[in-house]
């Protein structure tokens, strides 16, 4: 994989230059470009570990999400998951950030623990509180339970992103032309990336932790297969979760693309007067 990557870069690195050798086709260079980009981080152009890639987000993210939704789960076992699906997010998240402008790494660990904390204590608080409400049947409370990660995983992931970055507010983050080059640094576009990470941040864990719980509620009163076999309820409730997962996260992703467009006319008068592009992009992260 290493040698085809690097045959990659070079590839792209000819066609930037011009020199192309003959007889390379669209099809190749658009192939290049799609490896480039799923393997090398923009910023910083270093290789992302494969768990940490957006291609491994599935198969390595698959086990945590089925974990979050197991039934019948004790207060041990909710902060467990709720702690290892935030230490996955947070490899994800500083992989892939925005490496634009210098950030220590106390922010990363800042919004590590903030994460995790804000999960784990809404996780456990609302946990709490529907086993101390009474007026529940023991069939609706198992129900309710199942959707109560979401709201812990989605504050969490926004909680996540304002402590982690919201230096970029008053820093700015770099914003390039049509050729790849920094024409200036822009708050305008960190306020509209750290708006467009954190609606990512919701809207990926929605199917992926709405959809399972309710399918599986149905599936459960309607097959009498897997009332006998209760065995089965695990692997067909894995299968659901990937089968989620492997809808939300190109949805996630092609809603807020990692690179996003802005108008000049709609930054900083400095941008505009810098470049004669009309349109500029920036890493946003994710």
């Amino acid at each position: 994989m290493q040698r085809q990557l690097q045959e990659c870069i070079d590839l792209l690195n000819l066609f930037k230059q011009g020199t192309l050798p003959p007889g390379v086709t669209h099809a190749q260079l658009w192939q290049a470009q799609k490896i480039k980009q799923a393997i090398v981080h923009p910023d910083t152009g270093e290789r992302i570990p494969m768990p940490f890639r957006m291609s491994g987000f599935i198969p390595f993210g698959t086990p945590v999400v089925v974990g979050l939704l197991l039934p019948n789960q004790t207060l041990l076992s909710t902060i467990f998951w709720q702690w290892l699906n935030q230490s996955h997010n947070a490899c994800v998240n500083y992989c892939n950030r925005n490496a634009s402008q210098p950030a220590p790494v106390s922010k990363f660990i800042q919004g590590y623990l903030g994460a995790v904390t804000s999960a784990v204590s809404i996780a456990v608080g609302l946990n709490v509180l529907l086993q101390k409400a009474r007026r529940f049947r023991p069939t609706t409370r198992l129900l309710v339970q199942r959707f109560i990660p979401f709201p812990a995983v989605a504050s969490a992931n926004v909680c996540n992103v304002v402590l982690m970055r919201h230096s970029e507010l008053s820093e700015g983050i770099s914003v390039l032309d049509n050729q790849g080059d920094v024409v200036g640094t822009s708050r305008i576009a960190a306020r509209h990336a750290l708006l467009e990470t954190a609606l990512t941040r919701v809207v990926l864990p929605m199917p992926i932790l709405v959809l399972p719980p309710m399918i599986m509620a149905v599936l459960e009163n309607r097959l009498p297969l897997l009332q006998r076999r209760r065995w089965l309820v695990l692997p067909v409730h894995s299968l659901v979760c990937l089968a989620a997962f492997s809808l939300a996260l190109p949805l996630a992703i092609s809603l807020f693309p990692q690179m996003s467009k802005i108008s000049v006319t709609d930054l900083e008068p400095e941008i505009a007067m810098a470049t004669n592009c009309k349109i500029v992009t920036y890493n946003k992260g994710l």
